[in-house]
């Protein structure tokens, strides 16, 4: 199974569960996995956590090419959603169903045209990754 990360999962693990300070493995896994061709994301995706000049728009600068300037659709979640439906990838995000008319979910959205939504955790599980400390 492939997946296809939204910017959430990337702001998220930076902010709170994945420091790049403390848990660099988690960074490991997600470029070997890409490497692996099953880990994906998309360029859209790489503009939002590049908004934001911090290290984890260091860390994406030197994964991704220079971002494109967009001038439409200004949030990625449509093409990341169009891009796992064209592709049949999974799309991981921290984002949750939301039963409201104002603003279309992620999860809601990928419900609408039957692809498979999951968490980060999740995918980790069902990747059955692993971060072990290593022996001092």
């Amino acid at each position: 199974m492939a997946y296809l990360l939204d910017a959430d999962v990337f702001i998220r693990a930076k902010n709170l569960h994945y420091g790049l300070d403390f848990c660099p493995a988690f960074w490991e896994w997600l470029i070997e996995q890409n490497r692996a061709r099953q880990v994906f994301s998309i360029e859209k995706v790489g503009d939002e956590v590049q908004a934001v000049a911090d290290e984890l728009s260091l860390w994406a600068k030197a994964q991704y090419e220079p971002a494109a300037v967009s001038t439409f659709l200004q949030v990625a979640d449509y093409y990341l959603v169009a891009h796992a439906l064209a592709y049949r990838y999974t799309v991981v995000t921290h984002e949750v169903p939301a039963a409201s008319t104002r603003k279309i979910k992620i999860p809601d959205a990928c419900i609408g045209i039957r692809i498979k939504c999951m968490t980060p955790f999740e995918m980790l599980r069902r990747e059955r990754a692993r971060f072990i400390l290593g022996r001092q």
